[in-house]
């Protein structure tokens, strides 16, 4: 690790127009658990500062200067410059580029030790696409630069949920739910959970991919064929897995209360619930990297950057979870 007592944590502002940058101004200064390094272009910044009128210090420095010229209650940043002059709220295409650049310096102080974690802001997919770049999400972008194989968990207070396919059309999902997938989402899971977060056991309860959980067949063969099979055979790994069971019975007080995280078969299954639960106070985090990622759970808000109304609730939360689970890591 960077820092033996301090967690060091790279943040990405997101997209440039959104409230990402915002946020970053907002909660940065008041950080004092960790040492927050923001990528970004420091112009940017500088002015989204003076739009809000907040009182802090912009202090660039490089990733060797991150333990030596860090400046407690400051704004530091690793200058990532900008492709195109951009303003509060209007997207610019120009600029896809100077977001993935932002998360791939972030990525690399961390591969290379400089930073403990990586916590990212919200990016606007549509306008990275549109850009002519292929991008499906932070979760994807990173598994492609690191190597690692991710699994998307999204928790609040009271509830972890992980998702076994992450963004599918609906007509996809059943073919996606393998034996394979299943295996890789569960170990990754149990095994960050035990790492990452301290549990000694993890008690990881998973949804069936149809009504009913497929009622004996009638509503589908999918858990018969491949989900309870491949629950079985991981059971005999010392993994402490309960169901498959109909996420309307899931998703109640008995089993949230049981549970140290629901694995949900599609997107739509589960987040739904959790969001109702904790928007606001909820954080994504990717399982299954070489490095401890986390997020907010929300989008860019557009409509709200630069006018100093945007909540940064859920990235003190990300915040919060990525010292957690920085203190709470095993070799």
């Amino acid at each position: 690790m960077a820092s033996e007592h301090t967690p060091v944590l790279a943040l990405t502002p997101g997209e440039p127009a959104g409230i990402g940058p915002d946020l970053c101004l907002q909660t940065a200064p008041g950080i004092s658990e960790a040492r927050l390094i923001i990528f970004a272009d420091p112009g940017l910044l500088e002015e989204r500062r003076q739009l809000l009128g907040i009182q802090a210090e912009i202090n660039p420095l490089s990733f060797k200067q991150i333990h030596t010229k860090y400046v407690p209650g400051a704004v530091n940043v690793v200058p990532v410059d900008l492709v195109a002059k951009t303003q509060p709220g209007e997207l610019n295409k120009d600029n896809a580029s100077y977001v993935l650049s932002t998360l791939r310096a972030a990525v690399q102080a961390c591969i290379a030790g400089y930073c403990d974690a990586l916590v990212t802001a919200p990016v606007h997919k549509g306008i990275i696409n549109d850009a002519g770049i292929s991008f499906s999400g932070h979760t994807e972008f990173l598994a492609e630069m690191t190597g690692g194989d991710p699994v998307m968990m999204l928790a609040c207070p009271g509830l972890r949920v992980a998702l076994a396919t992450t963004h599918l059309p609906l007509k996809d999902i059943s073919a996606a739910i393998t034996t394979g997938t299943i295996e890789k989402v569960v170990r990754a899971t149990h095994h960050d959970l035990k790492s990452r977060f301290g549990i000694a056991q993890p008690a990881i309860y998973v949804c069936g991919l149809n009504p009913h959980a497929g009622e004996n067949g009638h509503l589908g063969m999918e858990e018969i064929e491949t989900i309870i099979p491949t629950l079985e055979k991981l059971r005999t790994e010392g993994i402490h897995l309960i169901g498959p069971l109909p996420a309307d019975t899931i998703f109640t007080p008995k089993y949230m209360q049981q549970a140290d995280v629901i694995l949900a078969m599609y997107h739509d299954q589960g987040l739904p619930v959790l969001k109702h639960m904790g928007f606001g106070q909820a954080v994504n985090i990717t399982l299954g990297l070489p490095l401890i990622r986390t997020s907010v759970d929300h989008g860019t808000a557009l409509e709200l950057a630069g006018s100093g109304r945007a909540d940064n609730g859920s990235l003190k939360m990300a915040i919060d979870t990525a010292i957690e689970m920085v203190r709470n890591s095993k070799p």
